[in-house]
């Protein structure tokens, strides 16, 4: 299993409109595509409370090339985007890692 570690540093303000586009529109169409959300984070204490992290668990490099090109290629994710961007810009930056477990790690 990998998990691709993602962090998204949101326009001052805009974390509100990221977390709406996700629970209406972006785990919609990830559930129709097959990518597996493996949790949600937003910051409590730490650096900035404008950022989302998100976990999304993938069997292999391949499978996430596919699914995340596919989705990255969806007219509704394309089309929704543009709505919900219609006002400006809502993430700032995102960070991207991808990992894999420890053989001594509470995940497989």
């Amino acid at each position: 299993m990998i998990y691709e570690l993602r962090v998204y540093h949101c326009v001052p303000g805009r974390l509100p409109a990221v977390l709406n586009r996700f629970e209406t529109i972006t785990l919609g169409i990830w559930q129709r595509l097959g990518i597996r959300q493996a949790g949600f984070w937003t910051t409590l204490v730490g650096s900035s409370n404008q950022t989302l992290t998100y976990l999304l668990a993938w069997q292999s490099l391949a499978e996430r090339e596919t699914k995340w090109t596919a989705f990255l290629a969806d007219p509704e994710w394309i089309q929704k985007r543009a709505e919900t961007e219609k006002d400006g810009q809502i993430v700032a930056h995102v960070v991207n890692e991808l990992l894999t477990p420890t053989r001594f790690s509470s995940v497989t």
